[in-house]
């Protein structure tokens, strides 16, 4: 994934400005259909460009955010389309053999009790947006207050991203070890809000 960032950012470094809003937009969207795509990093590092004045710091913000809910609103349709046959036991849809429906149907409780708070939060929950995203689609949320969350959730987040990079400029790498440390404790705190849960219901039971 170094490999990628290192390669994005030469690229960046040599092609005009219509071509890396372009880029930003493609990442922006492709970070919520392919989650190794370290998007995050990169928009951080647009803020970077901004403060250098290579950028726009408002279009670039618009741009990725405009990208992201496309990209996370093309998961929801996804789900909402193909929910019967992603969920049906008997079914052989393909994609049910390169994808943990587990978590899906976990994605799904979330959905039942909190609606949408999971969506307005899911670009501060990482590692999940994207099993959020088809989850809102699988529940069939309703989609002008899925749209509307997910863009005040896409538009905050890239707004702090964009600023730390504007803020440590040339230091802006180091983001990409801090958003991994978030990563990691906001999964671990996941993983410990269902095991209270689950000893709770034992427990009521």
């Amino acid at each position: 994934m170094d490999a990628f960032i290192t390669q994005a950012v030469e690229w960046i470094s040599s092609r005009s400005a219509l071509e890396v809003y372009a880029l930003f937009a493609m990442i922006a969207y492709l970070e919520n259909i392919l989650p190794p795509v370290p998007g995050d990093v990169l928009v951080a590092f647009g803020g970077y460009l901004a403060a250098l004045g290579v950028l726009d710091p408002f279009l670039i913000l618009a741009i990725t955010t405009t990208a992201s809910v496309i990209g996370f609103m093309s998961a929801y349709g996804f789900g909402a389309w193909w929910g019967e046959r992603l969920t049906d036991p008997d079914s052989t849809f393909w994609i049910k053999k390169v994808i943990n429906m587990e978590v899906f149907e976990r994605g799904g409780r979330w959905m039942q009790t909190w609606g949408q708070w999971v969506v307005l939060s899911n670009r501060f929950l990482a590692g999940t947006r994207s099993v959020i995203a088809l989850s809102a689609g699988l529940s069939h949320t309703p989609l002008l207050k899925t749209i509307f969350s997910s863009t005040i959730s896409s538009l905050v987040w890239n707004s702090i991203l964009i600023g730390f990079g504007w803020v440590v400029r040339e230091n802006w790498e180091t983001i990409g070890g801090y958003l991994n440390t978030y990563g990691v404790i906001i999964l671990i705190l996941i993983a410990l809000f269902f095991v209270w849960r689950y000893a709770q219901s034992k427990l009521t039971a």
